[in-house]
């Protein structure tokens, strides 16, 4: 990347390493540096919260508000209802209006924490949703006014599609729908708030420039696409996913303790990069830390995993969780912030085998598992190793709560409640 940019957010992108690829560098540098301008990016309600997979867009548009500029969220009430075929091998699962507002809901509870909606300057952020234009389009007049700007030749061309048919996979015409509904997004953005900038991850590349040139076409305004680059783990993991499954961005989804030992266990060659995208210490800070070695390393872990926390769940959070942490590690400890399971003397009845006990802590997700887990010796009770995937636990043995340890860094507490 050899362009050198005039605007604080463009600037901001390249270094700390968000910047995949824009639309027109030069147009959109202008315009930045031309005064307040509104940005997007659309999030699916397919689920009750976000997971960090969808971080780095969220930090995006923290640093386009920080920048000077006005950051919208697009709730995709509508397209949900469609389903984004981007890069997938099947239809998404088709979700009914209650089951998407409720998604919405929970997905309204992470952007508070990064992004600011109530200030009374003029980068006020906006919430909106894009059913409000798409649930009463008529379909006639939709494919009369927008669809005759499209090429089916040019959309079968986009890679986000072509893999999919390269592969001999069916795609519905629902799902080939989508991306003229993204598309609409950006046209209806742009004529009711003067949206500039859509950004997203860059297998949403094809859907962006559709928006542009349908704008172009329809507004005949001047309008930008920037994507950030998708992430994987050093190791080659899809950013978002552990070991026990998606690491989500709602507390009540992922325990903070959880959330912050996701990031305490990055592996050495993530720890740079991931400190200059997902928080906001100065990048020769995190090009410091990021270069330790041996044992120091672990303390860069650690600021990463108390500076994601923090932004995410807030700074008691973060502070509860490190001192859990620190409990369970370095003094053998139980530990207060442990994600917890309560258990009824009704549930328990005459005993409940450890087997059990072990899927509903979250520890596996399976009773196969976690026979595999104790046969392994990757099991342990209260720090001893467990070998008896037939041990029975009652109310008595619950007296005082026990502790679960599934390798060296997953761990809960089951108590009586």
């Amino acid at each position: 990347m050899t362009y050198h940019p005039k605007s604080d957010f463009i600037a901001t992108m390249i270094e700390r390493g968000f910047l995949a690829d824009c639309t027109d560098y030069q147009g959109l540098d202008d315009a930045l540096i031309s005064g307040c301008k509104p940005a997007y990016i659309g999030f699916d309600a397919t689920a009750k919260s976000l997971h960090v997979g969808s971080l780095i867009q969220i930090m995006m548009l923290r640093w386009f508000q920080k920048t000077g500029h006005q950051p919208i969220t697009l709730m995709g009430g509508g397209t949900t209802k469609v389903g984004d075929p981007s890069f997938r091998a099947d239809e998404r699962p088709l979700l009914g209006p209650e089951q998407i507002d409720e998604n919405i809901a929970g997905i309204k509870k992470v952007f508070s924490a990064y992004i600011d909606y109530d200030t009374e300057a003029e980068n006020k952020a906006l919430m909106l949703n894009n059913a409000e234009w798409l649930d009463d389009l008529n379909y006639l007049d939709f494919l009369r006014d927008i669809g005759r700007h499209f090429s089916v030749n040019r959309m079968l061309s986009f890679e986000s599609v072509k893999s999919r048919l390269d592969r001999e996979q069916s795609l519905s015409f629902l799902e080939f729908n989508y991306m003229i509904l993204q598309a609409y997004d950006f046209l209806e953005l742009n004529r009711r708030y003067g949206c500039l900038l859509q950004m997203g991850g860059s297998d949403q590349w094809g859907n962006i420039v559709n928006g542009i040139d349908l704008t172009r076409r329809v507004l005949d305004h001047e309008i930008y696409g920037l994507t950030s680059p998708l992430l994987t783990t050093s190791d080659g993991k899809k950013m978002g996913k552990s070991q026990d499954g998606a690491v989500w961005l709602n507390a009540d989804m992922r325990s903070p303790y959880e959330f912050w030992q996701f990031w305490r266990n990055t592996t050495d060659a993530d720890v740079g990069r991931f400190l200059k995208l997902y928080t906001e210490m100065p990048v020769d800070e995190c090009d410091r830390l990021g270069a330790l070695q041996g044992s120091e390393i672990n303390e860069a872990k650690i600021r990463l995993a108390n500076e994601v926390t923090t932004l995410a769940h807030g700074a008691q959070a973060a502070a509860n969780a490190e001192a859990t942490a620190r409990e369970v590690f370095e003094k053998g400890g139980v530990g207060g912030d442990l994600p917890t399971l309560t258990l009824s003397e009704a549930e328990l009845g005459d005993g409940m085998s450890i087997v059990q006990i072990i899927v509903k802590s979250g520890l596996a997700k399976s009773g196969k598992e976690a026979k595999r887990l104790i046969a392994e010796n990757g099991a342990k009770l209260d720090d001893a190793p467990l070998t008896d995937a037939g041990l029975m636990i009652d109310a008595n043995a619950l007296s005082s709560p026990i502790k679960l340890s599934a390798g060296k860094k997953r761990h809960a507490l089951v108590q009586l409640g």
